[in-house]
């Protein structure tokens, strides 16, 4: 008997592990494309910035032009 119930308790213990490994591996797979999300968002607002920039910089560069013509 005691052999059997060690088979039954390693028998749940397994299909705890596969049940917790198929939870990890489906988190997993969310944080990947949470992290793709946000890898192309981040690169978005990059571009969204650098254009800000340009425009900023443009605009005192006209600034500094009018101030020497004045």
């Amino acid at each position: 008997m005691k052999s059997e119930d060690q088979l039954r308790q390693l028998e749940a213990r397994v299909e705890e592990l596969v049940s917790i490994s198929a939870r990890l591996r489906e988190e997993n797979q969310t944080l990947h494309a949470r992290e793709l999300r946000l890898l192309e968002e981040r690169a978005q607002l990059l571009k969204k910035n650098d254009v800000a920039k340009a425009k900023v910089e443009a605009i005192i560069t006209r600034l500094k032009s009018l101030e020497q013509e004045s």
